[in-house]
């Protein structure tokens, strides 16, 4: 049987502000977030940044009851693409973390090895093949623990852009987090994407964006966190990526996985006042409540 629809609508930290780059901006604490959370009805959450919630995984997902929320999983950004480094111990520590606390989705990113967005190195066949290989056994491992783990294109990442993405689709197993804003920032389709290949979408991140600040990062005008801080991703419904065709073409081939609110979100300048992220973070909610039907 299929849930609810918006038992499938979950939450994120950073749509209030909450990241795990260093010097970021302000970072609402986790009671805030959560209640929050509950206030605008959503029943789930990915975990957000390490020291955000309990590290121990059965005080996390307590922590979680307590605002009627339940685990997502969470999001990993890990070096792929150096031989010399083994990824898998990693990731698989923060899988046990995850399941414990109830959550069976790995999200990972395809980290640069520096903290921050905003420059990455270009990689050679061989950093490509490492990272691909990697993949495979990342993902192959989160299924025999019982988690599904996705590969989310990502600004200031090794895999943000359509190019990047088609490579992995072609070169690994993986399936994709379908991050609708970071596509967009970075030139890509995501409702293309999603239409071509459907069956590798296992996970989806949804935010509009500012199609004019997207521009000017692609140009190097404004850099990622940058633009962020400035109101690059939007509200859904509000900005230029087409979230109704997405959602419609995710639900018309059967979709069954999570999505996820996240409008990033960078607050420089201390504490906003109220009612803050809430406001932003409810009208998403029902926009996908409503295109959900």
């Amino acid at each position: 049987m299929t849930p609810p629809s918006s038992d499938r609508i979950a939450g994120a930290p950073i749509s209030w502000g909450v990241c795990e780059v260093p010097g970021w901006g302000f970072q609402f604490p986790a009671e805030r977030v959560l209640d929050e959370m509950r206030s605008v009805g959503l029943t789930a959450a990915e975990f957000g940044p390490a020291g955000f919630l309990p590290d121990d995984g059965a005080e996390r997902r307590a922590c979680l009851a307590r605002y009627g929320l339940t685990a997502v999983g969470g999001f990993l950004p890990v070096l792929l693409h150096d031989a010399g480094h083994d990824p898998l111990p990693e990731a698989d520590a923060y899988l046990s973390d995850a399941l414990a606390a109830g959550g069976r989705v790995l999200v990972l990113a395809a980290g640069t090895g520096v903290d921050g967005y905003d420059d990455r190195p270009v990689l050679d066949d061989a950093q490509w093949a490492t990272l691909l290989g990697n993949l495979d056994r990342i993902c192959a491992h989160a299924g025999e623990r019982g988690a599904t783990a996705v590969l989310h294109p990502h600004m200031g990442t090794m895999v943000e852009n359509a190019d990047e993405v088609q490579r992995v689709l072609a070169g690994s197993s993986v399936q994709l987090c379908v991050d609708t804003g970071h596509l967009v920032a970075a030139g890509a389709d995501p409702v293309a994407i999603t239409a071509a290949a459907p069956e590798r979408v296992g996970h989806v991140h949804l935010k509009d964006v500012d199609a004019g600040l997207a521009a000017r990062v692609r140009a190097g005008e404004l850099s990622f966190s940058a633009a962020v801080a400035a109101g690059l991703f939007r509200v859904l419904g509000t900005g230029s990526v087409d979230i109704a065709a997405m959602i419609a073409t995710l639900e018309g081939a059967g979709y069954q996985g999570w999505y996820v609110l996240e409008q990033d979100l960078k607050l420089e300048q201390g504490e906003p006042a109220a009612p803050g992220p809430i406001t932003d973070v409810r009208a998403s909610y029902e926009y996908v409540l409503k295109a959900l039907g």
